[in-house]
């Protein structure tokens, strides 16, 4: 593939801009300068340096993020910073979105990708993938409200009961929930009609593929080939 292409697929630009780019001596490869946009080079672990920084090209992107409180899963945030300023601008440039989304005060796991079918199949809810939430509730948890989240509880809105899937208590006001439905505002508003109230709420896994623990709030990181498979695991088909 041409270098002027493999530029403009990774996010750096127009063709135009990254032919400039490249002809300026800002692109190297194994430490040498690049200054042909045409030159063919192949892209199978191709490992390039734009400005000083190091890029590995990648078809599709997958991402995970450690989500702050605090930040909207949305190019055009309306209260708060977006999930997207803390991504590097190739890859907000080359159109990864959110695998579903997070309150602007929920915390933890984001996926983000720019392979249309990846997203979909992430953030169906027909798909049953379930998903492990950390609620810090105001009131101690009680036996009757884990009862009442496994049985399943009224939402308005909703014409059945909503349960969680699995429900333990993991601290006297901490509960730990699993769901496999996205409907707004779930969490908060399941415990809620349990008779209690979330204060803060953290997403730690995502079918079978948990947040890595070295991985520090607000930095991302390439998902690997063993993640995606993690995802997979307990997940129907």
């Amino acid at each position: 593939m041409r270098l002027e292409r493999i530029l403009h697929s990774q996010g750096f630009g127009s063709r135009k801009a990254c032919r400039s780019m490249i002809r300026n001596g800002r692109v190297r490869l194994a430490g040498r300068i690049i200054d042909d946009p045409f030159a063919e080079l192949s892209t199978e672990e191709l490992v390039f340096t734009v400005d000083e920084q190091t890029w590995s090209y990648r078809d599709k992107a997958y991402l995970v993020l450690n989500k702050p409180a605090g930040y909207e899963c949305s190019h055009r945030p309306q209260c708060h910073p977006s999930v997207f300023a803390l991504l590097p601008a190739p890859l907000v440039a080359r159109g990864v979105q959110c695998v579903g989304r997070l309150d602007q005060d929920t915390a933890g796991l984001l996926l983000l990708s720019d392979d249309g079918q990846f997203i979909h199949r992430w953030s169906s809810g027909k798909k049953n993938v379930p998903k492990v939430y950390e609620a810090s509730t105001a009131e101690a948890v009680t036996d009757a409200q884990i009862q009442a989240l496994l049985s399943g509880v009224h939402l308005n809105g909703e014409p059945t009961p909503v349960h969680a899937v699995a429900c333990e208590r993991v601290a006297e006001n901490t509960l730990r929930l699993t769901v496999t439905e996205g409907k707004y505002h779930q969490i908060k508003r399941m415990v809620a009609a349990a008779g209690n109230h979330v204060e803060r709420l953290h997403r730690s896994k995502i079918g079978g593929f948990a947040l890595p623990s070295d991985l520090a709030r607000g930095q991302w990181r390439w998902l690997t080939n063993a993640d995606v498979a993690a995802l997979g695991a307990f997940v129907s088909p």
